[in-house]
């Protein structure tokens, strides 16, 4: 008896949206919120893990995204079957993709907005041979290499289609990872960096058109008249968006002015419109990015719409959908599949390639437009980066069957390579010069008092600026001598959003951080100076430095060279609390702190804000402050006298000088003390070399002893002219005398003090040893909640062995300073 089976296939049921609860017996991740909920945060968290590792590389983040989704995907993580069918399952992955693309769709309007048109037209022969250069010979190599990829483990795919798609993604350079690094580097706004970014531009804008191309040659008609439909559609629509959504969008923009909040409606209309031109290019057959992308090129670039949009999107979609798309990218990426002698043969030829063809083609073109061959190779490895976009390319090949697992698991580690690599190349091959001309007034202690005073004041937040201004106020004095001149320098860490690349344009020239007379921005500090700068006989210039808090001293130290101050405040590393205590904002604004002590052109002082006249700005008229210098003697603390010489000319300040005495036959500085670990043999050899090193600082001292009495004998001589100025003498003979006479003058409003006296440490233990023995037991929670605190350093040239600014008697080619006056030089 026959017994007759049929076979039937049964599809997997849908996913419900939402569950019952684990109580009703559901497993959350049968259903597709609650999974979608799970896969987004192990994204997120995964990839903001490996960015933290990678930081101490200078790595893009982007980086870090490609290689989370790699380790989720089958070449790591997934390799345990358990984990990818729980936590990616296939039934879910529609979802996973449509939420990545919809995010994909947003970040590439992003771009959009990032890319002005005006600076492509602008771009000069020399960026846009270069630019061509990029190009054209990465994309012939890429042909050349399909056939190779063709014979060997892409047997079968369409010709045509597949080197296209090799050509595109051999020749691609990720504008917006660029971007990134050359902020990351201070190279955003020099020679090289703008034309590797107007090279950037132009690249982006071909590869976005090649890669229209390779999608029209994709499609499963193989009908040539198919292809031709799909690219003359693609063309109107681009004509379409020019001629009706660009004024449509530029009329939104001129009825939403600078400082006025944007309409909700025209907010909506526009986000609505991405995903509009989304819909219109993936019904054509170009894929819906290509008209996200476009619409983000027709919005107007001028104004704050553009910027507020921005705002409005850039967290959410970089920080959450984004990474989404490295992850479903990463789960179609098996590393594994590149195994055998041939398949790493083809890895090494087709990263050779790709470098080879980028590197050499811009360098060459460079070098003959007498680029310098440093520069010039430089140019090279930052046109080799590649990210997102080359994804994007890679995709949507392997979507259309174009490209299969091994070929795309080759270029995806292709891509990771070229970008890893050309951050510490170019750190390595690159170090541009930072020179400029000698100045002389270094220090508010000169010969000379009647010259102009200059100071750069940093702030990284609102909490600092009543402070500042106050201290500004009182520094100005009434005199007819020295004017005085502030620049204030916001300092803001380069952050990850594509706005922070926008600022740094507008807060950068030529590398450095300048004032601009036509700000645009509104940024709310800068004002807060302006306004008083308007207000006072004090002239105040308004700066903003954006970069990684790392290397953010670079910064204050060459603006600081570049504007011949004489003193940076820096704001202290700790913030008081409404109890009084003294609370940290984190050990990179402390780290920020000792290397502008190390490497400043200048004097510098640290400002320990205790609310110097509270929390706002105090009237010229009513400014009412009793500052002391506890002088010890020593360049430090002379620098502090003349500081606060300067402030006792303003009628509302009353200056004390206490100097401290020692008995003859005492002292209260440290003797010789061996560093730890050296041992009694090395001590006795180190003998005879400590008493010389006495006898050399028996001498120092005497001339410091002679300078001190010199300017005290001008502050005492200045006293019977000015009753607001007072000098007192205190006998001490310990420590303990020492930390009980400040005490006793913790009802001054400020205190300006040396930061390295004579004199040993009156705290045993402290976080902040750069505030020196005075200025460290001023600053902890147990001396005050009310005096605020000035540390200050003089300028030694001789402790200065680590300058940033390269000075050079002609500086023909450096930075040009603007006067700040017309009678200025």
């Amino acid at each position: 008896m026959a017994t007759n089976t049929t076979s039937t296939t049964v599809c997997p049921a849908p996913m419900k949206a939402t569950s019952n609860g684990s109580f009703q017996g559901e497993s959350p991740l049968d259903f597709a919120l609650p999974l979608a909920i799970l896969q987004i945060c192990l994204v997120v968290a995964l990839t903001r893990v490996l960015a933290f590792l990678l930081r101490p590389l200078r790595q893009p983040r982007v980086i870090a995204e490609i290689i989370g989704g790699v380790l989720l995907g089958p070449s790591a993580l997934g390799r345990n079957q358990k984990f990818l069918h729980t936590v990616f399952p296939a039934k879910s992955m529609t979802v996973l993709d449509t939420l990545a693309n919809i995010g994909l769709l947003y970040f590439l309007f992003l771009v959009g907005l990032e890319l002005d048109l005006r600076s492509i037209r602008r771009t000069g022969s020399k960026a846009l041979a270069i630019a061509v250069a990029g190009i054209s010979l990465p994309f012939i190599l890429g042909i050349g290499t399909s056939f190779a990829l063709r014979s060997t483990i892409s047997k079968g795919v369409p010709q045509a289609p597949f080197l296209v798609f090799m050509g595109v993604a051999m020749s691609i350079t990720a504008f917006p990872v660029l971007a990134r690094i050359l902020a990351e580097l201070k190279l955003l706004t020099t020679d090289i960096g703008r034309i590797a970014m107007s090279a950037a531009a132009v690249n982006d804008v071909a590869a976005w058109i090649l890669l229209a191309l390779a999608i029209a040659l994709s499609g499963s008609n193989s009908s040539p008249l198919v292809s031709l439909w799909v690219l003359l559609s693609g063309t109107a629509f681009v004509l379409f968006a020019i001629f009706f959504l660009k004024p449509a969008l530029a009329l939104m923009a001129r009825r939403s002015p600078e400082g006025e909040p944007i309409k909700e409606l025209y907010i909506c209309i526009t986000l609505s419109l991405v995903l509009a031109a989304g819909f219109v290019t993936d019904t054509i057959g170009i894929h819906a990015l290509f008209g996200a992308f476009v619409v983000g090129i027709v919005v107007p670039k001028d104004g704050s719409f553009g910027r507020v949009l921005t705002e409005k999107i850039e967290d959410l979609v970089s920080g959450l959908f984004l990474p989404l798309y490295f992850a479903s990218s990463g789960l179609k990426t098996n590393v594994a599949t590149i195994s055998g002698g041939l398949s790493w043969g083809l890895l090494v030829l087709v990263i050779c390639t790709a470098c080879f063809g980028k590197i050499l083609g811009t360098t060459t073109i460079s070098m003959l437009f007498k680029v310098p061959f440093r520069e010039a190779l430089t140019l090279g490895f930052l046109m080799n980066t590649k990210g997102l976009v080359e994804l994007i390319v890679l995709n949507i090949g392997k979507d259309r069957k174009v490209l299969n697992d091994q070929t795309f698991a080759i270029m995806v580690m292709m891509a990771l390579f070229t970008t890893f690599i050309t951050t510490p190349i170019v750190t390595a091959i690159y170090k541009p010069a930072r020179k400029g001309a000698p100045y002389k007034h270094r220090t508010v202690h000169r010969k000379d008092p009647e010259t102009d005073l200059r100071m750069l004041a940093c702030f990284h937040s609102t909490r600092n600026i009543p402070t500042l201004i106050n201290l500004i106020e009182s520094s100005r004095g009434i005199r007819k001598r020295g004017r005085l001149f502030i620049y204030a320098m916001h300092l803001m860490e380069l952050s990850e959003r594509s706005s922070a690349i926008s600022m740094v344009h507008k807060a950068r020239i030529n590398g450095l951080p300048f004032w601009n007379n036509k700000r645009e921005d509104t940024d709310q500090m800068v004002i807060a100076f302006e306004a008083y700068g308007q207000l006072s006989s004090v002239t105040v210039r308004p700066m903003t430095a954006i970069s990684s808090l790392d290397n953010i001293h670079e910064d204050i130290c060459t603006s600081a060279h570049q504007k011949r101050v004489a003193m940076v405040l820096l704001p202290f590393h700790k913030h008081q609390r409404l109890d009084g205590a003294m609370e940290s904002l984190g050990g990179s604004f402390h780290k920020l702190n000792e290397r502008v002590l190390r490497h400043a052109p200048c004097s510098v002082g640290i400002l320990v804000d205790r609310g110097l006249g509270g929390t706002t700005q105090v009237l010229a008229s009513e400014v009412s402050f009793k500052i002391v210098v506890p002088f010890f003697g020593g360049r430090d603390d002379r620098e502090a006298l003349a500081y606060g010489m300067r402030m006792a000319e303003h009628p509302g300040i009353m200056l004390t000088v206490v100097k401290f005495v020692v008995p003859s036959g005492k002292s209260l500085r440290h003797s010789h003390v061996p560093s730890v670990g050296i041992s009694a043999n090395k001590m006795m050899e180190n003998k005879k070399t400590l008493e010389e090193a006495d006898k050399s600082d028996s001498h120092d001292d005497r001339d410091q002893e002679e300078e001190d009495d010199l300017i005290l004998s001008d502050f005492v001589s200045a006293c019977s002219n000015n009753e607001s100025m007072l000098f007192e003498e205190m006998k001490v003979e310990s420590k303990r005398d020492v930390v009980e006479a400040l005490k006793a003058l913790n009802k001054f409003n400020l205190f300006l003090v040396g930061r390295m006296p004579p004199m040993a440490r009156l705290v045993e233990r402290s976080d902040c040893p750069e505030l020196g023995p005075i200025g460290s037991f001023l600053a902890s929670s147990d001396f005050s909640t009310t005096a605020s605190v000035i540390v200050v350093q003089q300028y030694a040239p001789k402790a200065n062995l680590q300058p940033l600014v390269e000075e050079q008697a002609n500086n023909g080619d450096s930075y040009i300073e603007v006067p700040d006056t017309p009678m200025a030089t």
